[in-house]
């Protein structure tokens, strides 16, 4: 965490995400863009939860270092970015355009779940399948809890525990023109 702390105070422009899954991300599909983050000045900081975002902004921030501000995050997580958006001066009554505006935008229901509607059940699959987990996967699948569930409930269930490994190749297999709104404008917003 220091580490990441002394990055970012290095930076120009930081990009808060809930979690290292995001921060991969983001990095990954500034590789695919061919973008530097280190010589952009852009960090990616992971926060260790939706719940640090006010720290991370007081840090950061105008208060803080007056760095340039993106931020992605899920939306079971969009009250705290809000409220922590709101105490920080940024805004009043903020809606989720406001916070785009602002440059922090909200998932549908999570980043993987972005990523795997955007990729397809096909592409996860071929995915899953080179990472030689498809049986692991067969067998998430015949368990009670999950036969009921959608192809696509299941491919994000199945990923849950490994989102760490699964996200950065999740976004090397995206087309270039399906990359998920909150993904693409959180790291664009970080780069103006």
């Amino acid at each position: 965490m220091a580490l990441a702390v002394a990055e970012a105070v290095s930076a120009r422009a930081v990009v808060l995400v809930e979690g290292i899954s995001d921060r991969l991300a983001v990095e990954a599909l500034a590789d695919r863009r061919g973008l530097d983050l280190a010589a952009e000045r852009v960090s990616v900081f992971a926060m260790g939860g939706a719940q640090a975002i006010g720290g991370a902004l007081t840090r950061f921030g105008p208060a803080g270092l007056g760095l340039r501000l993106a931020g992605l995050c899920d939306a079971g997580e969009e009250r705290w970015f809000r409220r922590a958006l709101e105490r920080a001066g940024l805004g009043a009554d903020l809606t989720r355009r406001d916070m785009e505006r602002l440059g922090f935008f909200v998932c549908v229901v999570n980043l993987e779940d972005e990523l795997i509607r955007a990729l397809g059940d096909a592409a996860v699959l071929r995915i899953i399948e080179e990472q030689r987990e498809l049986g692991p996967f067969r067998t998430y699948q015949k368990q009670p809890a999950h036969r009921e569930r959608t192809l696509e409930e299941q491919l994000w269930g199945f990923m849950w525990n490994r989102k760490i490994r699964y996200a950065p190749l999740l976004v090397g297999a995206l087309d270039p023109a399906r990359v998920p709104r909150p993904l693409d404008g959180a790291l664009s917003h970080a780069l103006k």
